[in-house]
């Protein structure tokens, strides 16, 4: 990491769909080997697979799964004199974003489903119902911090 500089933050061009960059890190974030309008077809596929599902927005899952993943606390790593002790912080709004997407993500292709459409649109759901192995990944990061609530005074 630089000392002098701050890494400059990059501008994501919104979705052609929802107008939203948010969707559109996820489908830069869903993307493999530069497959972008691959990465587009299977989350749009996945959103309209939703919508038939639930009858409702399909946009609306997505946002209210995504609010349901995301984390509001984390354990980072501090060394104090010899031991290294996992310090409970608050998450930064971008990194929320950036650790909601990719554990999503990695919850879908988990999945067994048959299609990815298929994985991602049974994670959106399960999200958005605060169930699925992205919610139990927050959870775990949120038992995490809690259970090392002792250690928050070492926060710099």
């Amino acid at each position: 990491m630089s000392r002098r500089h701050k890494a400059e933050q990059r501008t994501v061009a919104a979705d052609p769909r929802y107008s939203s960059v948010f969707v559109s890190k996820f489908i830069n974030n869903l993307m493999w080997a530069g497959k972008k309008t691959t990465a587009q077809r299977i989350f749009y596929g996945a959103l309209d697979l939703v919508q038939e599902q639930t009858k409702e927005d399909g946009y609306a899952v997505f946002q209210k799964a995504m609010s349901s993943v995301k984390p509001v606390l984390e354990v980072r790593p501090r060394r104090v004199g010899g031991a290294t002790y996992q310090i409970p912080m608050e998450v930064r709004p971008k990194r929320r974003d950036a650790l909601a997407i990719k554990w999503t993500i990695m919850a879908a292709r988990a999945r067994k489903e048959h299609t990815m459409i298929q994985k991602l649109a049974a994670e959106l759901l399960d999200g958005s119902r605060n169930q699925g192995a992205a919610v139990k990944k927050k959870e775990d990061a949120h038992k995490m911090a809690e259970s090392n609530r002792a250690f928050a005074h070492y926060r710099w």
